[in-house]
């Protein structure tokens, strides 16, 4: 479950109990901290929490000036400025040496558009999205534009405040083209807004073909992640719902029918059969396609060979690319014995190739943790 999901799920669980709660938004962070912009966390009027935008530091400080915004009904914008080592409010100390700046706004549970119900409207879409949240105005500017949100789809679609509907929409789609987070700082009618213009990703589509007891350690583990997974093997007794009961689907497709399957190619896919004719079959499918990710089980030696069986007809130079994109041995190099280390082996490798990241220890390497992180930039749109 992701925690967008599990989000969503308290707060369901809190309207339906009449239960008043708002939302903790990381929005800006300057420096180094736990989380990022786009981190969230509910906090109910008395003072449960689900999710986290920090380490545990400022989750306590937090809590207390959620519930006064509750009981204000207004948003707030905090800061907390963790390179302070003489500020003992928040027990950091030297701190994660960063300025965070976090929105609390109470939830209007009847409002079809407030910050929770957006979410909902991206959660389970296959395609990205920005959304686009004020956090700050000038003094001349319209206080209650703070919290105000514009959702984009890929394909378009609009929702939030219609005000800011138009500036904000433009940005959005700056963001989207672009990939990456970012703040900015937008003119709008209601007067010179700051805005977070957030990337939101649907969960990774995970294909595993084999369903034998090694596959299910690494459903489990990748389903802790929230990625939406399918299993697909061609033994029915093996590929049931009942082994594999966090899979989104679990699909029984002997190897005779993987040549006419449709693979969806923006998901990663992993080679599980133990079967040489099913992974001969499956990537007979899969190598001509874009899909990112297609990780093989088994020694080099096993990949080469498949790599010159006729069937795949692959020339030398197609055999090159097909390697770069074929990961065998899968996994990466941690040493694993047991089916539940090698499955964190595959998917950590995973995670790696999807964030474009060469695996190693952050201590060995200078560049930021969160390299991708949001960055200011100051344009008039």
């Amino acid at each position: 479950m992701t925690e967008l999901q599990r989000l969503l799920l308290a707060y369901d669980q809190h309207r339906a109990n009449s239960r008043p709660c708002a939302l903790a938004t990381v929005v800006e962070v300057l420096g180094s901290a736990y989380r990022r912009p786009g981190a969230r966390m509910l906090v109910t009027d008395d003072g449960q929490l689900t999710g986290a935008i920090s380490g545990g530091c400022l989750e306590g400080d937090a809590r207390q000036r959620a519930r006064q915004a509750i009981f204000r009904g207004e948003p707030a914008l905090v800061t907390y400025d963790t390179r302070d080592e003489d500020d003992p409010r928040h027990g950091l100390g030297p701190g994660c040496q960063g300025v965070v700046r976090i929105l609390l706004e109470p939830l209007d549970f009847a409002a079809p558009d407030n910050p929770m119900e957006l979410l909902r409207g991206f959660a389970g879409h296959p395609e990205p999205a920005v959304l686009a949240t004020v956090f700050e105005t000038d003094a001349s500017g319209l206080k209650a534009a703070v919290g105000q949100r514009v959702l984009l789809a890929a394909n378009g679609a609009l929702r939030g405040t219609p005000l800011l509907a138009a500036p904000l929409a433009e940005a959005a789609r700056a963001t989207l083209e672009q990939g990456k987070s970012q703040i900015l700082d937008v003119e709008t009618d209601a007067g010179p807004v700051r805005a977070l213009l957030e990337i939101l990703t649907p969960p990774l589509r995970l294909v595993v073909y084999g369903a034998g007891n090694d596959a299910q350690p690494l459903v489990h583990l990748a389903a802790s992640l929230g990625w939406h997974i399918t299993v697909v093997d061609g033994r029915p007794n093996l590929a049931t719902v009942a082994r594999f009961p966090e899979a989104a689907e679990v699909r029984i497709v002997p190897v005779r029918e993987l040549e006419t399957a449709v693979p969806d190619t923006g998901a990663y896919h992993v080679l599980l059969s133990h079967n040489y004719a099913y992974d001969l079959a499956a990537l007979q499918i899969l190598l001509p396609t874009s899909a990112p990710y297609i990780g093989l089980l088994g020694p080099r030696v096993k990949a080469g060979r498949l790599l010159e069986e006729p069937e795949l007809g692959f020339s030398g130079v197609e055999i090159v690319d097909a390697l770069h994109r074929l990961h065998s041995p899968i996994g990466l190099g941690l040493g694993g014995e047991t089916p539940e280390e090698i499955a964190l082996a595959i998917v950590a490798e995973i995670q790696a190739v999807k964030n474009g990241r060469e695996p190693r220890h952050l201590r060995d390497t200078r560049a930021a943790i969160h390299a991708d992180s949001p960055r200011d930039a100051h344009v008039t749109l």
